[in-house]
């Protein structure tokens, strides 16, 4: 497979990718929120009764849980790739 051909192809598979790792991501959030916080709901920036500290703790923990799903996503998918095209995406 030509690399444009194989950039072209890969790109639809890593949006919808994308699209389902935030979505595995929240999930993954949303219940280590209830453990952590004891609360069903995480703060939101403009909650005006939640705190500084309860409101960056909680994007920070959203933050590195979309990042960590993101990239494990990402380089499965690109290690699928290569398994069956036998070229690593770019």
């Amino acid at each position: 497979m030509s690399r444009g051909i194989g950039k072209a192809a890969y790109k639809p598979v890593g949006v919808v990718m994308g699209l389902a790792a935030g979505a595995v991501a929240g999930a993954i959030f949303r219940q280590l929120w209830k453990v952590a916080a004891g609360d069903d709901d995480a703060p939101s920036a403009t909650d005006e009764d939640r705190g500084w500290g309860e409101v960056l703790a909680a994007a920070a923990l959203q933050g590195a849980i979309f990042s960590l799903v993101r990239a494990a996503v990402d380089r499965g998918g690109a290690v699928g790739v290569r398994r069956l095209t036998g070229r690593w995406p770019d």
